[in-house]
């Protein structure tokens, strides 16, 4: 069984092999449940032309699959950065534990990877957001959430 700063320093190596194997930018993650590594996940945004392939989501998504849920409890993630806002969100949805980062948000605004205007624009009300956005009301949007919320065999989440 591994101890956190152990399963970090793993975070921090595989960041740095995978940006040295020019797979993406310099962020690894590790997900690990009672000191044992269940998924590892570096950055992939440049190699699968996903935005969204950040270290912690790819883990997160390994760590789904290889566990066969969608419910993380019980586990920890472990990131070579601190998290930006998507990660983290994504980091509450899958009910992780707990998280350990080496970096700070600080240290990637330095090095070219600024997460200051997401942290501003989520703060903002939505109409004072720099990307528009509009609501729509549409009567068969809401039929489908009274139809999901009268559903006696759905799966919360």
């Amino acid at each position: 069984m591994a101890d956190h700063e152990t399963l970090l320093r793993r975070a921090v190596e595989i960041s740095g092999i995978e940006m040295r194997n020019r797979q993406g930018g310099p962020f690894g993650a590790v997900i690990a449940r009672d000191g044992e590594i269940v998924a590892e996940g570096h950055n992939r945004v440049t190699t699968a032309n996903d935005p969204t392939a950040h270290a912690e989501v790819v883990a997160i998504r390994a760590a789904c699959a290889a566990l066969g849920t969608f419910d993380l409890s019980g586990c920890v993630i472990y990131a070579s950065c601190e998290p930006c806002p998507m990660c983290l969100s994504a980091i509450y949805w899958a009910r992780l534990e707990a998280v350990y980062y080496a970096n700070a948000r600080e240290d990637a605004a330095r090095i070219g990877f600024d997460d200051a205007l997401l942290y501003t624009e989520i703060a903002k009300p939505i109409e004072g957001r720099r990307l528009p956005m509009t609501r729509l009301v549409l009567s068969e949007a809401d039929e489908i959430f009274r139809e999901w919320e009268a559903m006696a065999d759905k799966v919360p989440y």
